[in-house]
């Protein structure tokens, strides 16, 4: 028969050496899941670009293309400073992506009134066009995904989305974003 409580102070030590496996097991599973949310945020970029790079393929542009009209479409008038630093690419890269925009008529460039230095871009009638016929998929896309998420579903979007950001571009990026009315 054995003393009491040392069937106790046994199971006690049984489960201290089990302890470890435990936390490499959690520890094995939040890694597999932030592994999951990092696949999930690739296959879900691969779709969501799937649409426009069908039509900009059509007209011989790419991804570098469609961001321009995007942010200068989303904010006319933007500088070519201002764009450069959304979307931190180098001068020559923008230089012929702005070209081919511009010379294909989806794009005009503008001295700037006050600063004569200042470049200012604004979106043609065609580009304006483009840049409708880009969007639309996306926005059906996203509209479909934040209903299927129900209530609260946007607003937690939203806050890991920024939260993805690095933490000093939170703010330039959503005076970006966010338009006032």
């Amino acid at each position: 028969m054995q003393p009491a409580g040392k069937g106790l102070v046994s199971a006690e030590k049984g489960a201290d050496r089990l302890a470890p496996v435990a936390r490499l097991r959690a520890a094995a599973a939040e890694e597999e899941r932030l592994i999951e949310a990092i696949e999930l945020l690739f296959f879900s970029y691969r779709d969501f670009t799937s649409d426009p790079d069908t039509i900009l393929e059509e007209i011989g542009f790419g991804r570098a293309h469609h961001r321009v009209v995007h942010f200068v479409g989303r904010n006319p008038g933007i500088t070519v400073a201002a764009l450069l630093d959304i979307l931190r690419i180098t001068k020559q890269s923008l230089a012929r992506v702005l070209r081919e925009v511009i010379e294909r008529g989806y794009l005009v460039q503008q001295t700037g009134e006050k600063d004569r230095r200042q470049r200012r871009l604004y979106l043609t009638e065609a580009g304006a066009e483009l840049w409708e016929r880009l969007v639309a998929p996306q926005r059906e896309r996203v509209r479909k995904a934040l209903a299927a998420s129900g209530p609260g579903g946007e607003t937690a979007w939203r806050e890991v989305m920024f939260s993805l950001l690095d933490e000093a571009q939170r703010p330039e990026a959503e005076k970006i974003i966010i338009k006032e009315p």
